[in-house]
């Protein structure tokens, strides 16, 4: 169990699709482990295995409290919507409001290949559409409005931590913006 590097907008594997966990052995507990350990130490709310390099369906989540984690997740969102500010520890610094499900039900496997079963609403429900997105590719500026994107993208330019190059921005491909699947 160690602390990682959290990989910065701009990094390739943030775009690519994890691929499913099919092993569920000790190297998947020790990515778990990773994964909480640097997501509490960060702190943040939760992180996606790409977010440290991995190309794995994994996360890890803590809200309110509770730490948990979920293998190979899929959701399914409620009709109901929620704005509320978001940020992301792949971009350091920066929160901005995004429109997201109010409700989630999340249905995966845990580090032993065990049934979970998660059901949340606001900042939980954020937390899991989101680190789900990271596990699909899709980044939180793709579900940000015309406006706030660009806003966002001009404070991105203008981070330390970008370097000065300008980044490279995907539009969402799901026309419900993360509210359905």
């Amino acid at each position: 169990m160690s602390i990682q590097n959290i990989r910065l907008f701009g990094d390739p594997v943030l775009r690519t699709p994890a691929d499913p966990v099919a092993d569920f052995d000790k190297e998947l507990r020790t990515l778990v482990a990773d994964l909480t350990d640097t997501m509490l130490d960060a702190p943040g709310a939760g992180l996606a295995a790409p977010q440290i390099g991995v190309g794995l369906r994994v996360f890890t989540y803590h809200v309110d409290g509770v730490v948990g984690h979920l293998v190979n997740p899929v959701l399914e969102l409620d009709d109901g919507e929620q704005d509320g500010q978001e940020g992301c520890l792949s971009f350091p610094g920066l929160t901005c409001d995004t429109r997201r499900a109010w409700g989630v039900v999340a249905r995966g496997l845990n580090m032993w290949g065990e049934p979970v079963f998660l059901e949340g609403t606001e900042l939980l429900a954020r937390a899991l559409q989101h680190e789900t997105d990271h596990l699909d590719g899709i980044l939180f500026i793709d579900r940000m409005d015309r406006e706030t994107r660009r806003a966002a993208m001009r404070a991105i330019r203008d981070a330390e931590w970008t370097g000065g190059c300008a980044p490279t921005v995907r539009v969402s491909p799901h026309a419900t913006f993360g509210l359905g699947m």
